[in-house]
Order: structure tokens, then sequence, then C-alpha cells
């Protein structure tokens, strides 16, 4: 490394110690003590002590210069919708320098027995630019109450403009066919909403699709649909029928369509060799700039302020993510899950950690035994979990946060 390089590595260190140095409303940083690495340019690793009201935490946090030529992010995700795998080991399939774990998701179907867990994520997901899948309904979510005025539909996501943002992605399909269009309520979903179609992809996977028949659009615990259909369709025409939900792989080209209620009547109509063409699409609320990548959770900061309710008593571990400078720089968190830091923070008090660190707009993530951060050492093979997880062995999520960076 060049005088240059070592002096720009020591005063972006710098200046982050300086950041977290800052007065936090309700979590105020313990300590002088801290610990730094700059793992590639533009990237930068470091970990430190806050005091929340429920004990002292530990942070870790990336944060990553959106702006720096070599860097990039993406969705780290297993290969499918309907899966599961460690943030370690997705970030290293895709050569990450580091990462977080993302969205909540479809853990356990202890309310349905009989029902496979699907581990698909709850909220739109997009990577690589390419659209997985859209929100499952509110009422269908696994996590903690979601604040005031959020959805499912809320996502953070950098754009293909390098900038990172707070939006919302809904979904406008419509399957069209010979008796009419059909709008479509879902696509590589694990919840659909009562008496709508929802379309399954080869993104989804092979995992049983009935769980989307599950549950209601205002409780997750409720029953499986008695009235459900499926049809499959390939090169515009329905190839297969059947009358309750299936699983197994779904062959690139094909998409199946599985109705609950009045979506099941409406899909029994059709005769195997019917015409049927099925579209679909993300829409944004606010940017028309497309996304390289969104995840799913909720927001807590806006504009540098909290959202309004957000939880101020109960403490958990937790992961987030922000965006500073104009969207440029990006800040992944999560806390440590050891037995001396365990008691967490409260989002309200994330929320305040996120904007210490210079953060004007951050989104909650999947906490607990989930929270993750991975880091690569200059020069390693592979990354290091860094904030030990409450978890042990690293707990399997649906998906993460990754970043990249030239060698």
């Amino acid at each position: 490394m060049t005088h240059r390089r070592r002096r720009s590595a020591l005063v972006l260190l710098t200046s982050l110690g300086v950041l977290a140095g800052g007065a936090l409303a309700g979590a105020a940083p313990v300590g002088a003590a801290q610990r730094g690495a700059v793992l590639a340019r533009g990237v930068t690793y470091r970990e430190y002590d806050v005091r929340g009201v429920k004990g002292i935490a530990r942070v870790h946090l990336l944060s990553v210069d959106l702006g720096a030529p070599s860097v990039r992010t993406d969705l780290l995700y297993p290969g499918a919708v309907a899966a599961r795998a460690t943030v370690s080991r997705m970030a290293d399939a895709r050569g990450a320098v580091g990462g977080v774990n993302g969205d909540f998701f479809d853990i356990s179907e202890a309310q349905h027995p009989g029902v496979e867990a699907t581990g698909a994520s709850v909220g739109p997901a997009v990577a690589g630019g390419r659209v997985l899948k859209s929100a499952v309904p509110d009422g269908q979510r696994f996590g903690p109450a979601l604040p005031p005025g959020t959805g499912t539909v809320d996502v953070f996501g950098v754009g293909v403009d390098r900038r990172a943002r707070l939006d919302r992605l809904r979904l406008d399909g419509a399957v069209r066919t010979p008796g009419g269009r059909l709008p479509l309520g879902g696509l590589n979903q694990y919840a659909l909403p009562v008496g709508s179609v929802g379309a399954f992809t080869a993104e989804w996977g092979a995992a049983s699709r009935v769980r989307a028949t599950c549950g209601t659009d205002t409780d997750r615990a409720a029953g499986c649909s008695a009235e459900t259909y499926e049809v499959t369709v390939r090169r515009g025409r329905v190839v297969a029928r059947s009358a309750r939900p299936g699983g197994g792989a779904i062959a690139a080209g094909t998409t199946v369509l599985v109705g609950r209620e009045e979506g099941a009547r409406r899909l029994r109509a059709l005769a195997e060799g019917a015409r049927v063409s099925v579209t679909h699409r993300l829409v944004a609320a606010r940017s028309a700039v497309p996304y390289r990548f969104v995840v799913g959770g909720y927001p807590v900061l806006r504009g540098g302020r909290p959202q309004a309710g957000l939880d101020d008593r109960t403490a958990a571990v937790r992961t987030a993510v922000g965006s500073a400078d104009g969207g440029r720089r990006l800040l992944l968190l999560a806390l440590d899950g050891s037995p001396a830091y365990r008691a967490g923070l409260t989002i309200a008090e994330v929320a305040s950690a996120l904007r210490a660190a210079g953060a004007v707009d951050g989104f909650s993530l999947d906490g607990g035994g989930s929270s993750t951060l991975v880091a690569r050492a200059p020069g390693a093979a592979s990354v290091t979990v860094r904030n030990h997880p409450t978890d042990a062995p690293e707990r399997a999520v649906a998906n993460g946060v990754g970043v990249f960076a030239g060698r």
C-alpha cells in the first residue's frame, strides 16, 4: 500500500470514529475503543459499543461507497425464492466482500400442521435487476408489528444509478384467458390474497405451493382454503390442471397459476389447451430509476427523522440498512448476539444508531437469530461471521444484501 493510500485509509477510519462518537438519542456510544478495517477500496468495517435502554449493545457496521468504481451491491439469495442458506455461504458463492441477512421470511408453519414452510421472504425481491417476487398481504407477514403507515410492499434498494433509496413496489399483473382478464394477486409468494390468482415461475424453486392458499389477508394463522385450483401454462396454453397446488421444480418458460376461492373458480373454468397469457411487473411508488436490487423489511428513518410509532421498549438483536450522502453511501448494520450483548436495542434505538452513523434513510431487516454480518479480510479466501449470531450454527435465511469489490 502506498503512503497516500495508507493516509486515505487512516483518514476514512478516523472520520468513521468521529461519527460513532456523536450523541445518540437513546443509544450513546460506550468507551473510546473501536476496531475497524478497510476491506477493499470503498468498503470499510468497524465495530463499537452503544448503550441502550436494556444495556450495552455491540454494533457491527459495513460502510460502502457506492460511487467507488470497483464497488457494487446485489441481493444475496440461494438461487430460488423458496429456499434458505446462510449469509456466509451465499456471500462466498458470489465472491462478496461483505454482507448482512435480509428480509423476514416464512420460517415455520406450526399453525398449519402438514404444510411445508417455504422459507420464502415476505416482501418484494429483485436481484441483478431481475424481479423475483412480490409482497405477501400485510396480515401474512412474519416479524414484529409494523410501524404505522408501513407495509410489506416497502423496500430498500439500490438503483442502476448506484444510489440507495427507500421505495414501495406493488405488483401489476394480469392473466388473460378466453373468459376474460383476471388480475394477478401474487408472484412467487408464500401467501396469496383471499380470492386471488397467483403466478409461480422457475424462480420459485421446488417447494410446495400449498402454503400460498393458507391463512387470510388479516390472519396468518387461519386455516388453509378448502377451495383451490392450479393450472400449468406452457407456450401460452394450459397443459395441466389440478384441484390442489403441487410442488417440484418449475421448468423455465412455464408458469403455474394457483387460485383460491374466487380465483380457484376462475381457473377451474380453463380447459386443457386453452390459450392463456400471464404478464407481471413491479411498479415503484417513488423512483423511475430501475433497481439493481431490492430487499423487503420496513422503514425506520426517513429524511433524517425516525419513522412515527417506532417501538422504544422491546430490545433485541437486530439488522438494519441505511443510506447516507444522498444515497451514495450504504450502511449495513448488525448487532452482536453473544451473551454479553444479547439484550440488543429497541427499533427506535436502531434508527438513532443509523442516524448517528450518518444515515438519512434507514430500514429494518430480519433480526434475532437471523442477524448476521459477514466480511472478508483482504487476502482471505472466504468471509468471516463478525457479529456472533444468537443461533449456533449460523441460521439459514431467505436472502441478504451483498457487497462486492474488485481485488
